[in-house]
């Protein structure tokens, strides 16, 4: 059975990594689909995050990664997939993805959504908190897999150099807000 694991996964946190390393073992083939969102400015490309992902679950077998624009439904449809992966961190988030399920099997009433519940580590996680933590400056090490902290860290020193190397105007030195390499 082909399992689909839609998102834009900007960036991919160790939560989604846990969802999809779960979902591996439930499903013959998972496909992870990264939206192209227009209603969303995302940190990295569409090829970024793709390469990203795959670079983060190359030790799965059975695992593909791809990407798309329009409904998801009509990707599934493209793919001959059967299921619609979705990860629950809090009530807020079934409440959304119950509509959500609800609405695609409108659409395509062979489509079946699969809720796989969050581990607890990874409960408050998400892109979102990711990207405002690393804007400030914080460490992302412990949310993110290795490589994407380093991208984020990189990403975020070109587009706020002020916040990483020493401030002109203030001669004392700033500690720098992330690692030059995150931890192994």
């Amino acid at each position: 059975m082909i399992a689909i694991y839609p998102g834009s996964f900007d960036p991919i946190t160790l939560g989604h990594l846990d969802i999809i390393e779960r979902s591996c073992k439930l499903f013959e083939t998972v496909i992870v689909a990264v939206l192209r969102n227009p209603s969303k400015s995302p940190l990295f490309t569409i090829q970024e995050r793709v390469q990203q992902i795959r670079g983060c679950t190359q030790h799965l077998s059975n695992v593909e990664i791809d990407s798309f624009t329009g409904l998801t439904v009509d990707y599934a449809k493209l793919k001959n997939a059967q299921v619609l992966l979705r990860g629950l961190r809090v009530l807020s988030d079934f409440e959304k993805e119950l509509q959500m399920a609800h609405t695609n099997q409108t659409l395509w009433d062979e489509i079946e959504t699969v809720f796989l519940a969050t581990s607890n580590e990874y409960s408050f996680l998400s892109s979102s908190v990711v990207k405002e933590i690393a804007k400030f400056g914080g460490s992302v090490n412990h949310l993110v897999p290795p490589q994407v902290a380093l991208d984020i860290c990189r990403c975020y020193a070109q587009s706020h150099p002020a916040s990483n190397p020493t401030n002109s105007q203030n001669p004392t030195p700033q500690r720098n807000a992330f690692p030059l390499e995150p931890p192994m």
